[in-house]
């Protein structure tokens, strides 16, 4: 009889058994916020401290989290510590506006997110996800991690730009990693909210690679208003053109379109690479489970060519991308804080208190999931995902700022495994050592080295 082996239990730091020291702390969150939680907070339905930069409240409860993000969401704004790192980066985009600006931003974005436009992304992802994958032929020797922020590059270039971002993908995946490095990460000077006009060291180096970035959005405006000048009946009806079409006195400035292209462009496409890195990396070290999946892709694929019911056909490749997604959420923390103070149920929240919504935390929480640690794509196969409350699985967030790109990253993340793993099998290697750490999202440190080799 066929016993299954124990399932994978991927790298994750163990909970702390004791509060760090003021300037432990500090040391901590600028490496790596991961490593910050105890025991506690991974038991307790919320916890509530003062300490440093204010009072704390850390929201497990699904339902204190409902309350935050959804039922009285107008109490919260985002969090001075979230915007003091993204703002700077993003300035007004749609992760970081808020107010008028944020609901011009989002109603001028609705119409490319539509299922209708979505549907119409799936043969350009597709068609992106083989000619990305050849250089696999042969077999190689590769850093999936690095790799697959090219690929989910090269798919929101021709989805979301028609192919026409100004810059090469190679310089853009270094710049990327560069500009987390620097300015996606907590100054100490803002966790203990010193005044705007002292000098962040962390911003000061990343002023390079922010002006790569914004220099690359505004080739890409100019390169398109060209086009619309030499021919506005041949110009696509894309994102970047509805967001061009949108400014005006009634939409959006210059400056927005420019944040929401940039925005888009750096964080559009990060997410979903991280999260492919992550689940091919979980699933060479199950091979059960990578079998399981090779066996419905390969299935699907001989007998539905259309990419755009993959998705709902492939119920055991969507559960490991998702179980991916609980282990090692792209976004691993929500930052809320409220205007005004108030109770829910038995607890205080302050005024101005730092309301941390983690899905690092919540998506391995003791009380809500069994053998949290564990890689278990079970969790999500139909009639077990059914189960699982709306608010304790938030890789995409949720209420009124939930990620208005789910269901595009959702059908690329379902086509480029099918492709990748219909034609090639990923393993692991004694070099495959990855650690998660938080810069703005949950990254491999030292990359994902991997053999991948065709089937």
């Amino acid at each position: 009889m066929d016993v299954q082996p124990a399932p994978f239990v991927p790298p994750a730091p163990k909970p702390r058994t004791t509060p760090p020291s003021t300037l432990e702390m500090i040391r901590i969150v600028y490496r790596n916020p991961l490593e910050l939680w105890g025991e506690h907070t991974y038991n307790e339905p919320w916890i509530s401290a003062s300490g440093v930069g204010g009072h704390l409240i850390v929201a497990n409860d699904p339902g204190l989290i409902r309350h935050v993000l959804v039922d009285n969401a107008k109490n919260y704004r985002m969090a001075t510590v979230r915007q003091k790192i993204l703002r700077p980066i993003l300035r007004d985009g749609l992760l970081t506006a808020e107010g008028e600006v944020w609901r011009r931003s989002r109603k001028a974005m609705a119409p490319v997110f539509t299922p209708r436009h979505i549907f119409g992304f799936a043969q350009p992802m597709l068609r992106r996800t083989r000619e990305f994958v050849s250089r696999y032929e042969g077999g190689s020797m590769s850093d999936i991690a690095h790799d697959m922020t090219l690929l989910t590059y090269d798919i929101l270039a021709e989805t979301l730009f028609s192919g026409e971002i100004a810059g090469g993908p190679g310089s853009f995946a270094n710049e990327i990693d560069r500009l987390f490095e620097t300015m996606g990460r907590v100054d100490p000077l803002d966790l203990l909210r010193a005044p705007d006009w002292l000098p962040r060291l962390t911003r000061i180096r990343g002023r390079k690679t922010m002006a790569y970035f914004r220099k690359i959005v505004t080739d890409t405006v100019k390169m398109r208003e060209e086009r619309f000048k030499r021919d506005p009946d041949a110009v696509p009806q894309d994102f970047l053109t509805l967001l061009l079409k949108a400014e005006g006195p009634e939409g959006l400035t210059r400056a927005e379109v420019e944040d929401n292209i940039i925005t888009f462009i750096g964080a559009g496409h990060e997410t979903t690479a991280r999260a492919l890195g992550w689940t091919l990396y979980c699933l060479a070290e199950s091979p059960w489970e990578r079998n399981r999946v090779e066996q419905e892709i390969d299935r699907v694929l001989a007998s539905e060519p259309d990419p755009t019911k993959w998705l709902d056909a492939m119920p055991l490749t969507r559960a490991a991308f998702d179980e991916a997604l609980r282990l090692y959420p792209p976004a691993p923390s929500i930052n809320r804080e409220p205007i005004e103070p108030e109770m829910w149920k038995d607890l205080y929240i302050p005024k101005h208190a730092a309301v941390l919504v983690m899905p690092w935390v919540v998506h391995r929480h003791r009380k809500l999931w069994d053998r949290p640690d564990a890689f278990l794509p079970e969790r999500f196969h139909p009639g077990n995902r059914e189960k699982i409350d709306r608010f304790q699985y938030l890789p995409f967030g949720a209420g009124p700022r939930v990620c208005i790109g789910a269901s595009f990253a959702m059908q690329e993340a379902i086509i480029a495994l099918a492709i990748m793993l219909s034609r090639f099998r990923f393993d692991t290697t004694a070099e495959t050592k990855p650690w998660p750490v938080q810069k703005l999202t949950t990254q491999p440190q030292g990359g994902l080295p991997m053999q991948v080799t065709p089937r």
